[in-house]
């Protein structure tokens, strides 16, 4: 079994070589497992660029970088990383460059992956801590269980449930749906879910933490609010109208 952790990065050094330290700090033990940790330099004009050339020599897990010299979307730049990169058969784990892997998150994983050989994609809980890791009480993220994916679709559409980088998927499943939109402006990994939806795939759910989510003065999301996440909600509702539609999916 094999992992690769995806991280495009813009800016962040003062962040990311955290990011980088917690994939490296992964123990698989005693279960066999190897992973490796795939980085877009994505336009960088920080300190970034020379931290991740040192970073590539440093003992431990794989890391691979590829620079890109024009500003990428998300979506775009994890399409990037796993067509040009990522092993035919592995496992992804999307990994933002200013979030923290538990060291025990892949064990974790692959130990799902081992209990339900059938199921292509998981997604686990995460914790939300502030810029210098302290813990944010009362706001952390919990997956829920469904009984189909429609259901879980229906909860999606109603703001109910939401999905972030808290998953892992194969890289198998990924292609069948064509990866990640990169037309989209928001919201990219969340389309990417509902599509592993409408295919059919409820996701595992895991009884694990997969990873402390960092905010921050920066963060993508500031400015996302109820009325934003529902126009992003929209965006995707009606590229798959007809197919939402037909299982009784109301618009947002």
């Amino acid at each position: 079994m094999h992992f690769t952790v995806i991280t495009p990065t813009h800016n962040r050094r003062e962040y990311l070589a955290e990011a980088v330290a917690s994939v490296r700090a992964t123990v698989s033990a005693p279960l066999d497992f190897s992973f490796e940790h795939l980085i877009c330099e994505n336009a960088c004009t920080d300190a970034t660029a020379s931290y991740l050339r040192e970073a590539t020599l440093e003992p431990g897990a794989p890391l691979r970088v590829w620079s890109q010299p024009e500003l990428l979307r998300a979506g775009p730049a994890r399409n990037l990383l796993i067509g040009h990169d990522a092993p035919a058969g592995t496992w992804i784990v999307p990994l933002d460059d200013d979030d923290l892997l538990l060291q025990r998150a892949l064990f974790h994983y692959a130990q799902q992956i081992r209990q339900h050989p059938s199921r292509p994609w998981l997604v686990a809980d995460f914790l939300r801590v502030d810029q210098d890791r302290r813990y944010l009480p009362d706001d952390d993220y919990y997956a829920w269980q469904f009984d189909s994916p429609t259901d879980m679709l229906r909860a999606i559409f109603r703001a109910e449930h939401f999905i972030q980088g808290n998953v892992c998927y194969s890289r198998e499943l990924f292609n069948s749906v064509s990866g990640y939109d990169e037309q989209i402006e928001m919201a990219e990994d969340l389309d990417l879910y509902v599509r592993f939806l409408l295919a059919g795939h409820l996701p595992v759910i895991c009884p694990h933490i997969s990873h402390l989510h960092r905010f921050h003065d920066s963060n993508v999301s500031i400015g996302v609010d109820a009325d934003k996440h529902a126009q992003d909600l929209r965006v995707i509702y009606d590229k798959y109208a007809g197919q939402l539609g037909e299982l009784g999916i109301e618009r947002p």
